[in-house]
């Protein structure tokens, strides 16, 4: 023990990195865990820049990692909110189909919250009003679970939390090199600081597969960045929203498409599309780093998403280009908006593992090795799932450090 500067290394303090941190504190009264994060401060990526909606599950297929951890982390989340007086709502949410084509994809939801044991409500078109007066649709389903609340706040408690317990968060600590010896793992920060630890937690998000590679470890994937643009309806303007409205997700494609969310401020969120990055923080088309670029555009993966979903791309391409049709895009579940009532909001980028056949991963992916635990893959619904991830990797943690 004494030759450890700690037990437990966690590199990034993303939510689900502090959510981690917050529960081996938990777990395991006294040990010693240390966060190491590149930036100044927490969520500055992910967490920090999505649409701040808490998932009742309803769109992940039965048993998935995404929809055990969402059904069960919605409701604590919302639990863990109200004890720290976090700014959330529980607010329900529209799913609108807008096309008869849409209608047989809206009804195997139904099923599929039914199955999760959700309350949904089916809804036509007059009822749609009752809920949003100015969105359109043909049919829709309500699910009364869904939410809102400022997942920055969500993690800075986290980081809190762990703190009071022993744990140490250290910004400005940039991964630059790892070691591995029986019983030890060693990471070196770009300040020259070495720390060693007796496992490590992966928690990198948009680098996680870099920093497996760093640690001599094949991910078998490479995550492939995907910037989400958002637009905010002007102030004077946002009562055309009450709450949460969802286009009907197109199952081929991982994404949720540009849906509306009234978030815990009171403005109202619409968006994200999804074009590729020119680097994993391009949060504009002006950011390119140009290695980083080259390391997508070589991966054969990068090539057969162009080549399965080109048509669906150039839409998106199109959308991020043209305000006009974002717009046009918007106005099949909101009739009333014009271009003049968006503003530019903070874009996001999605941290997505693709595998080298070009496959998305559309679940949760975790992997083992030898003293470290990789959190390879958790965009969306992970910050609504943070508790109990925070628990399933706290489990893995514990599970290695008792082998040693």
């Amino acid at each position: 023990m004494a030759a450890h500067d700690c037990d437990v290394l966690v590199i990034g303090a993303g939510i689900v990195g502090l959510s981690t941190a917050h529960a081996l504190t938990r777990a395991v009264p006294g040990l010693r865990v240390t966060v190491l994060e590149k930036e100044s401060g927490p969520a500055r990526h992910q967490t920090g820049r999505n649409s701040g909606v808490i998932h009742s599950g309803i769109y992940y297929p039965p048993g998935s990692l995404k929809a055990r951890y969402a059904l069960r982390g919605s409701a604590e989340l919302v639990a863990f909110c109200a004890e720290h007086a976090i700014p959330h709502e529980v607010t329900g949410k529209l799913i609108v189909a807008t096309d008869r084509a849409e209608l047989p994809r809206l009804h195997a939801l139904i099923q599929r919250g039914r199955e999760h044991g959700l309350p949904v409500r089916e809804l036509g078109p007059a009822q749609i009003t009752e809920y949003e007066p100015e969105v359109r649709g043909l049919a829709a389903i309500h699910v009364g679970t869904t939410g809102i609340c400022d997942f920055g706040a969500v993690a800075r408690t986290f980081g809190r939390l762990a703190r009071e317990a022993g744990a140490t968060i250290a910004y400005g600590a940039e991964v630059t090199r790892i070691g591995r010896r029986p019983g030890r793992v060693a990471v070196a920060t770009a300040d020259g600081t070495v720390h060693r630890a007796r496992a490590l937690v992966n928690c990198a998000g948009l680098h996680s597969d870099r920093i497996a590679r760093l640690a001599g470890d094949d991910p078998g994937m490479r995550i492939v960045p995907f910037r989400g643009e958002y637009h905010l309806l002007a102030p004077e303007r946002a009562g055309l929203v009450r709450g949460l409205v969802y286009p009907v997700p197109d199952p081929a494609f991982p994404f949720l498409g540009v849906h509306l969310t009234r978030g815990v401020d009171g403005a109202v969120h619409i968006g994200p599309n999804a074009v590729p990055a020119l680097a994993r923080e391009g949060y504009d088309w002006r950011t390119l780093r140009p290695t980083e670029l080259a390391g997508t555009l070589a991966y054969r993966g990068s090539w057969r998403i162009a080549r399965r979903h080109w048509r669906y791309g150039a839409g998106e391409l199109h959308r991020s280009l043209s305000r006009r049709a974002f717009t046009t895009a918007v106005r099949r579940l909101l009739p009333a908006v014009t271009e003049d009532d968006l503003r530019p909001a903070p874009a996001g980028v999605r941290a997505q593992a693709v595998l080298p056949d070009g496959t998305l991963v559309d679940d949760f992916l975790f992997a083992d090795s030898p003293g470290i635990v990789h959190v390879l893959n958790a965009p969306s619904p992970a910050a609504t799932a943070s508790l109990p991830i925070g628990r399933e990797i706290a489990e893995r943690v514990t599970a290695v450090l008792d082998r040693r």
